[in-house]
This record gives structure tokens, C-alpha cells and sequence, in this order.
């Protein structure tokens, strides 16, 4: 392809995108309405995105506070009387030899 076909293809390309564009008549308040759709859209996501993390927080919360308020099936471990004071492997020996003389 040679320089002179090249501008040939160049120069009806932008007389043809000319003849579209000098039909083309925006309204005068073509700016004002796109801004105020696009400024719209924004609000609107920046809502549902508040609104998606509050539900997500107060899920986590509900959920937190319902673990925390089941009662244990079993007696706890710390304070089973079963093993002693101080819990499961520890007898009076291995107590004085750990903490020593109170």
C-alpha cells in the first residue's frame, strides 16, 4: 500500500465521519441531564454499598451475640470440681511442685 492510497483512504474516511457529525444536534441541556443521571447512579451505589456493610455488621453482630449467650452441654473446665481447683492433670503433688508452698 502506498503513501498516496493511504491518504486517498484517510481523507474520504474523515469527509464521510464529517457528513455524519454536521447531522448530529445535541440538546443544549444534553450535559445537565447525562451529569445529573450519572451523579444519580452514584448516590444510588454509594446507598445499596451502606446499606450491604450496616446488614453485614448487624449479621456478624446477631451472630457473635447468639454464640456467646449458648449455654455449654458440658460442665466447664476451668472450675470442674471433678479434677480439682486447678483443673484436669493437676493433683496436690504436681500443684506444690508447680506453684510450690501457699
Amino acid at each position: 500500500m502506498n503513501d498516496t492510497s493511504h491518504d486517498r483512504t484517510e481523507q474520504q474516511l474523515r469527509e464521510a465521519l464529517g457528513a455524519l457529525a454536521c447531522n448530529v444536534h445535541a440538546t443544549p441541556d444534553a450535559y445537565r441531564l447525562a451529569r445529573g443521571d450519572w451523579l444519580r447512579r452514584e448516590r444510588r451505589r454509594r446507598l445499596v454499598l451502606t446499606v450491604l456493610i450496616t446488614v453485614v455488621f448487624a449479621l456478624a453482630i446477631l451472630i457473635g451475640l447468639w454464640v456467646l449467650n449458648q449455654n455449654p452441654s458440658g460442665p466447664g473446665v476451668v472450675f470442674d470440681r471433678t479434677h480439682g481447683q486447678l483443673g484436669p492433670g493437676l493433683d496436690g503433688k504436681a500443684a506444690f511442685d508447680l506453684i510450690g508452698p501457699l
